[in-house]
Order: structure tokens, then C-alpha cells, then sequence
């Protein structure tokens, strides 16, 4: 073997050595930083115990009593907050829901919640709820991008301030 082989053979192995080396680092940097740090923004639990009353009752009332006619017309519309948020995609439901939760304030989450249809208006989960929470820690795993994104507090809510149907 020559002198050249030799000193190419050793730079190869060396090359090797170091992207074994940066491979192992990126692994390690990964399992220990990058991840923990999305998983404790996806995994926050919360406290949602609260006791409260709410009422909404939208009535309205037309009546014409001229010679002309004589009728009565009575209407009552009560307001759904589900109705928009059914339009909203399975996805779309999903980036709200970990927005909401990653915003750590009570009243934003509960808001968001009761607009998914996931909470009642007394704050307690709807029959709905543990097939989402199911589905939604599937969800967290296919879009740590999305999360990535609304890393902070304040991107959260400022996303949830966007996107939550009125």
C-alpha cells in the first residue's frame, strides 16, 4: 500500500467517525432538548374545575295591530355557539383545541372549548370529549410542526384570536 492510500484511508475513516459522531450528537440533542420541550407544550394539563352560571336568551317581538291586518308574530332565536364551529375541519378543530390549551389561561380555554362542542356551558365535558382527547394525542404526534409554531403563549392566543369562529 502506498504512502497516498494510506493517508486517503485514514481521512476516510476519520470522515466516518465524525458523521457517526454528529449523527449520534443530533440524536441525543433531539431526545433530550427539542423534544421535551414540544412535548411538555403538548402535554400541559390544567385544572378545569369551576362553578359558574351562564345565560344567553336573545327574544324578539313584532306585532302590527293596524286596521289592516291583524297578526301577531312572535319569534325566539337562541344562539348555538356549535353552529359555527361545525363548520370548522376535524384539523382546524384540533389546531384550536392545542392553541387554546397551550395559551395556559382558564377563560380562553374554556371558551374554545365550549365553541368545539367539547365542553357544556356549565364548563363540564360534552360526550364528545374523550373520543377528541383521544384523537387529538394522535394529532399532537403528525403535526409537532403546527405546535412548533405557536411555541408561545402569546402565539397561541393571538392564533386562537384568528381563528375562533364567531
Amino acid at each position: 500500500m502506498t504512502r497516498n492510500q494510506k493517508i486517503a484511508l485514514g481521512c476516510g475513516g476519520a470522515g466516518c467517525l465524525g458523521l457517526i459522531v454528529a449523527g449520534i450528537v443530533g440524536v441525543v440533542v433531539y431526545a433530550f432538548v427539542l423534544r421535551p420541550a414540544a412535548y411538555r407544550a403538548a402535554s400541559r394539563t390544567y385544572n378545569l374545575n369551576y362553578n359558574g352560571n351562564s345565560n344567553f336568551n336573545l327574544n324578539s317581538n313584532a306585532n302590527d295591530n293596524s286596521a289592516d291586518s291583524k297578526t301577531n308574530s312572535n319569534s325566539n332565536s337562541d344562539s348555538d355557539a356549535n353552529t359555527s364551529a361545525s363548520s370548522l375541519s376535524s384539523d382546524d378543530k384540533h389546531k384550536l383545541f392545542q392553541a387554546a390549551t397551550m395559551t395556559g389561561d382558564s377563560a380562553v380555554i374554556n371558551r374554545v372549548y365550549i365553541k368545539l362542542g367539547l365542553f357544556k356551558d356549565d364548563f363540564t365535558p360534552t360526550e364528545d370529549y374523550q373520543q377528541f382527547a383521544k384523537d387529538h394525542s394522535a394529532w399532537v404526534f403528525t403535526n409537532m410542526d403546527f405546535i412548533r409554531s405557536i411555541g408561545t403563549p402569546d402565539k397561541a392566543l393571538a392564533y386562537v384570536e384568528e381563528h375562533l369562529p364567531n
